[in-house]
Formats: structure tokens, sequence, C-alpha cells
């Protein structure tokens, strides 16, 4: 009998949510994470400073304020919220909004931190075990497909 992969646990930078959003492409590779997020194919997690990112980026970037009200929503009813203390929150890029990306997927445990941003893709394809990957990598890798 063969053994399941347990669930991935995943960070979206803001730049993976609002391309989604934004995206008038139905097969756009952020949408398809979003799709499969609705799927349960693995969890989201964020933080309240992360949610607070969201909703700001969405607020100056969306298409419409529907479309940003209904994924904020969908967060606090289906994502999991991590706890990151101020104390946990460390400066490892150059920009503090990103470090509050990182920590949550530190904090959260996360498999996979998903993001298009060069500040946190220069930590490496994995930093403290967590993978880094654009949507298309992280696409791939839930698809169980080799890159």
């Amino acid at each position: 009998m063969a053994t399941s992969q347990p669930t991935p646990r995943v960070v979206l930078d803001t730049n993976v949510v609002v391309a989604a959003i934004r995206s008038r492409n139905p097969n756009s590779p952020t949408l398809e994470i979003l799709r499969r997020w609705a799927l349960q194919e693995f969890v989201l997690l964020y933080s309240d400073d992360l949610f607070a990112e969201y909703s700001r980026k969405l607020g100056e970037r969306a298409a419409t304020s529907e479309l940003r009200e209904r994924f904020l929503a969908r967060v606090l009813r289906r994502a999991e919220r991590v706890n990151v203390r101020d104390e946990q929150l460390r400066r490892v890029t150059i920009d503090r909004d990103d470090d509050v990306v990182v920590a949550c997927a530190v904090v959260g445990k996360a498999t996979h931190l998903v993001t298009y941003d060069p500040h946190i893709r220069v930590l490496g394809p994995r930093y403290k075990g967590i993978a880094i990957l654009d949507s298309l990598e992280f696409l791939h890798a839930l698809r169980g497909e080799a890159t």
C-alpha cells in the first residue's frame, strides 16, 4: 500500500495573490493555485501581518472590491492562521514586508513559499527547509511533475 504524502503547507506571497485576482486568463498558474487551494490540495497559511498586506495590496490593485472581499473572506474561513510574535519576525530580506512573508512560512512550518519577489528568491531554492518557488514551479510540485 502506498503511503500518501502529507498535505503541503503553503504561504502565498502577496504578488502571487494579486496576480491571481487580477488575471483574466482562466489558465493562469496563479488562478490554478487558488482553485487547488479551494479543492483543499494544500493548506494556505497566513499571519495577521500577511493578511493586512493582502488586504492593502488588493485594495490598491484588485480588479474589483468584490473579488478582494471574496478572497479575504475565504482566507479567514479556510486558511490556517499563524501567530507570528514580534520576536519571531527576523530581518532576512531588505524589505520588512518580505520578512513578514518569510516569518509566516517559518513559524507556520510551511513546506512551500510561493513568490515572484527577487528579495525572497535570493534566499535560495530552500530556506530553513521551506521550498521557495514561483507559481509554475509550485504547480509542478503540487501535480507531482518533475521540472
